[in-house]
């Protein structure tokens, strides 16, 4: 019950974030990734399409087709399995609406990436913790894909978004990086 309060509450503070504010924070955070290594190093990127109130990802996902990187986002399958998969795209014609105001890959425009091939997992979330956990959005699919995703990874985060604690599940899976607007912080494992 805590975990959907804390969602709750953040959502309502990114939903009534300004949107110049909103814009030049994301700005900020991308310009972060951009100059770390793992940005540079990586062929082949993660990434979710964030809705309105997230970390603006499109600007990076343009960035990363302009320097010649792979982009593949998610596509979560609606059965009870709760597995997520990723595909690449070309072009942001290869989305859909689907639900919930996501855009997913359209599997017949597509192609499944393999996890090996993903060399950088941006991860999304609403919370995050000093020792890289998060708080996602409640599905459990992004912990369930790094269970076995051996890559680098990292969380865009406006600097409002990270907690001091959070409460913490046995398979909840954190992350390597926390990119934020004010800065770039290593997980304290």
């Amino acid at each position: 019950m805590e975990k959907k309060n804390l969602r709750k509450e953040m959502k309502n503070k990114l939903l009534s974030l300004d949107s110049t504010l909103h814009k030049t924070k994301s700005k900020d955070i991308a310009r972060q990734l951009f100059n770390m290594p793992l940005w540079s190093n990586a062929k082949h990127i993660g990434i979710t399409i964030s809705r309105g109130f997230e970390v603006d990802t499109r600007e990076i996902i343009k960035k990363a087709w302009v320097e010649g990187k792979e982009v593949s986002v998610p596509k979560c399958s609606t059965d009870g399995e709760r597995a997520m998969d990723f595909y690449k795209i070309t072009s942001f014609e290869d989305l859909e609406n689907v639900y919930m105001d996501l855009y997913e890959p359209i599997r017949s425009n597509t192609q499944l990436s393999s996890a090996d091939n993903i060399e950088l997992m941006i991860v999304p979330g609403l919370i995050f913790s000093p020792e890289g956990y998060r708080i996602g959005f409640g599905g459990g699919f992004y912990d369930r894909y790094l269970a076995s995703y051996d890559g680098n990874t990292v969380s865009l985060a406006f600097d409002f978004q990270l907690s001091h604690s959070i409460p913490v599940e046995p398979f909840d899976i954190p992350v390597q990086w926390i990119v934020t607007n004010l800065g770039v912080h290593k997980a304290e494992f």
